[in-house]
């Protein structure tokens, strides 16, 4: 699908403010609100919005610990990759996965409420995860930007 800048627009409200009443983005945009969700719907239909969620600020929890991991697997054939995206996404505790190039195959970013539950992550999720050949982790100081 080819965005205008008309449809940039309305994917820029969005991505700070996906709860925003049609009739404000609409305004925002410059178009009528039936207009403004006529693109809204097409933009979805077409995947290039692929949702809505609710970002919640658990690493903002007095002690909580946000760390960064880097994931290697065994092998990076279509099978282990699937298995292995599969398998983080029934663990709450990792809140952001992305497929990476370079060194890495993924990075992961997990929040605990503390260094103990942190072990308890790694030992008993991220070690067994399927295909998992190296884990390494860093500990984020503190947020700079919030999402």
């Amino acid at each position: 699908m080819d965005l205008d800048a008309t449809d940039r627009k309305i994917l820029g409200i969005l991505r700070v403010n996906g709860r925003i009443p049609n009739n404000e983005l609409a305004a925002s945009v410059g178009l009528s609100a039936s207009a403004c969700l006529r693109r809204v719907k097409l933009l979805e239909q077409n995947g290039v919005i692929k949702g809505y969620r609710a970002i919640v600020a658990t690493s903002d929890a007095p002690g909580s610990l946000t760390a960064i991991v880097r994931i290697t697997l065994d092998k990076q054939t279509e099978d282990y990759l699937n298995r292995f995206e599969a398998a983080i996404r029934r663990h709450p505790e990792i809140v952001e996965c992305f497929l990476m190039t370079g060194n890495e195959d993924y990075i992961l970013r997990v929040v605990a409420p503390n260094n103990a539950a942190y072990e308890t992550i790694h030992k008993e999720i991220l070690s067994r995860l399927p295909g998992v050949a190296r884990i390494h982790s860093s500990f984020a100081i503190r947020s700079i930007m919030a999402s």
